[in-house]
């Protein structure tokens, strides 16, 4: 029986993409932008002749959780012609579908990652980032999708990370308070939250911060808005998207309910225990991305 987390979770993804169907697309697509960037670096590639080597000798890849299709349209447009791409989402397929109807060779299916994967077939490489923390049981999805892969192949995960203590105290409060909201209600208090995080922005100024180990805060000169971001409350702002979008991120981290965090040693537990060769792992203020290979 699903719980009351998975129901929230489920209705919380449904809403955001169908209200924001070409959220962050473009920016994922195009190179030199703080999002594509931000997925090509924490996965270990500079640009995007590197993960078009990478993706050279694929020939079938998965993007599992691919929301509305926009990384499932980046693996496409870098990996070769005859390559066959496919996109698994529980609740926006439908959307995925429709942004990525003028692509070639790529297939878009409905699926829980919790259940039985093995029609989908086999895979060379297996992309599922920002998806595993919001299922009900992250460890058992990963192996779900690991058991995919063909020899030698390679599956590449981003999970939530554990954060600063103050972080995750105000993000779990947030998260409370909002989760019975309906899309329109909610969506309203990640407006304010939005605009305080484009208000200290602006500020433009910067702060040089001692450790403060007991709070998990770093000695470093900081953005005045990032040092909220990193170690106070997730208050996200970039002035590349438009406001909507921005209120579209927010709403993506406080709505759902299932959003575990990680320690890199748990996740690296994952790989060992499907008997997988960690070849990649980066760890930043947010997450954890951690590539494998099956032996």
């Amino acid at each position: 029986m699903k719980s009351q987390s998975s129901d929230n979770t489920s209705r919380s993804f449904r809403d955001k993409w169908h209200h924001n169907e070409r959220l962050a697309f473009a920016q994922t697509l195009r190179e030199g932008t703080e999002i594509h960037q931000w997925i090509l670096e924490r996965n270990g590639f500079a640009s995007d002749a590197e993960l078009k080597e990478y993706l050279s000798g694929k020939r079938r890849i998965l993007d599992a959780g691919c929301g509305n299709g926009r990384v499932t349209a980046l693996l496409r447009e870098c990996s070769p012609p005859m390559t066959t791409v496919v996109g698994i989402d529980l609740v926006a397929s439908d959307v995925a579908k429709r942004n990525l109807a003028c692509y070639n060779n790529v297939e878009v299916r409905q699926g829980d990652l919790l259940d039985d994967l093995t029609a989908l077939g086999r895979f060379d490489f297996i992309y599922c980032q920002e998806v595993l923390h919001h299922t009900r049981d992250p460890a058992r999805a990963f192996q779900n999708l690991s058991g995919l892969l063909e020899p030698g192949g390679e599956i590449a995960i981003y999970v939530y990370k554990e954060k600063a203590a103050v972080r995750e105290f105000v993000d779990d409060y947030v998260r409370s308070r909002i989760a019975h909201m309906p899309y329109e209600d909610a969506v309203a208090v990640c407006g304010e939250i939005t605009e305080l995080g484009r208000a200290l922005w602006e500020c433009g100024q910067r702060v040089k911060v001692p450790r403060v180990a007991l709070l998990g805060i770093e000695a470093g000169e900081y953005e005045l808005q990032r040092f909220v971001y990193h170690f106070f409350m997730k208050c996200f702002w970039n002035p590349a998207l438009s406001y909507e979008d921005n209120v579209a991120i927010n709403y993506d981290w406080y709505h759902p309910q299932l959003a575990s965090r990680h320690t890199p040693s748990e996740v690296e537990g994952w790989f060992r225990d499907a008997g997988l060769k960690v070849t990649h792992r980066y760890v930043d203020f947010y997450g954890i991305t951690m590539r494998g290979v099956r032996r």
